[in-house]
């Protein structure tokens, strides 16, 4: 099949567009060659040419992605330019339909959250705590008992890594059983602390200099970086026998709220809680459950098949 035949010139004169009219960055332009080279590519193999290929045709293309083993994302993104390049096309009158108006985009499955079941949450902070209360040196006692502060109050309250360790101690100054704070986008909302979370920071409020920060630090922002906080948990993670890869300050969140969940909270509370803007956010912890559900039945029921 000759060039204009296979669509290489169509293909240059959408890019050209895309260059001129748009603005679109070398990079970009680059990523539209390869994904529509693959397309009429295919479409070759078929005897076929973008001026008269049918819905069937792009169906097909985005199968043999699929069978190739590309991702959902690249195969998404791939048919996000074969559509703008046939919209060129159907624009300057080139052919008369777009084949591709009605071809479902790839839906990537969203992952699963990490989650640590409570009894791993109860051994990272039953350590925490018993390093906290031993005996060393001043400097190792402090990080030790600010690790035990954090993650009490990380699963406490299920707050985001960012706001965990930039609180203000005149937050936590009082003695209520709640804080207010002020999450993504300025958004305040409030989130509620257990007696022991509260005891945790009393006990390590009374140990600190001077100064705004509940983590303070010498770094620019003036608090713990959340590197830190990540690091030392990991360590902790590995000293009492849980991978490290399992585990992060955003695991903690996440199992705070699936823990919840499994108890019988209500998902717009927990949706309050995180402080979720769109409750489909939430909602993914109810997969969660969902898979620890389907695991149970599978393993457990009589009638289940035994592999």
């Amino acid at each position: 099949m000759s060039g204009a035949g296979n669509g290489a010139h169509l293909v240059e004169a959408f890019l050209e567009m895309m260059s001129a009219e748009r603005g679109a960055a070398r990079n970009t332009i680059d990523a539209y060659r390869r994904d529509l080279d693959s397309y009429c590519g295919y479409l070759a193999t078929q005897r076929r040419a973008p001026l008269d290929a049918e819905r069937e045709d792009v169906a097909a293309f985005m199968a043999s992605l699929k069978a190739e083993g590309l991702s959902a994302a690249s195969s998404a993104r791939r048919l996000s330019a074969v559509r703008q390049f046939h919209r060129f096309l159907t624009a300057d009158a080139v052919r008369g339909d777009d084949p591709t108006r009605i071809v479902p985009s790839p839906k990537a499955r969203r992952p699963l959250p990490k989650v640590l079941s409570a009894a791993e949450v109860e051994r990272l902070l039953t350590a925490a705590e018993a390093e906290a209360s031993a005996e060393a040196s001043p400097a190792k006692h402090a990080a030790a008992l600010r690790l035990y502060v954090l993650l009490e109050l990380l699963y406490s309250t299920g707050m985001r890594v960012s706001e965990l360790v930039g609180l203000r101690r005149n937050v936590v100054a009082r003695e209520a059983h709640y804080l207010t704070i002020r999450g993504k986008g300025g958004r305040e909302r409030i989130v509620a602390v257990n007696d022991r979370a509260r005891d945790a920071v009393r006990t390590y409020a009374e140990t600190l200099p001077p100064g705004p920060w509940l983590f303070p630090a010498t770094g620019d922002t003036g608090y713990l970086a959340r590197q830190v906080f990540a690091r030392d948990l990991k360590g902790l993670a590995a000293r009492v026998g849980i991978s490290a890869a399992r585990v992060s300050p955003h695991v903690l969140r996440h199992a705070f709220a699936s823990h919840l969940l499994a108890g019988g909270a209500d998902l717009r509370v927990v949706q309050t809680l995180l402080g979720h803007a769109d409750i489909a956010t939430t909602q993914i912890y109810t997969h969660v459950l969902d898979e620890r559900l389907r695991h149970l039945v599978e393993t457990h029921h009589p009638l289940a098949e035994k592999g």
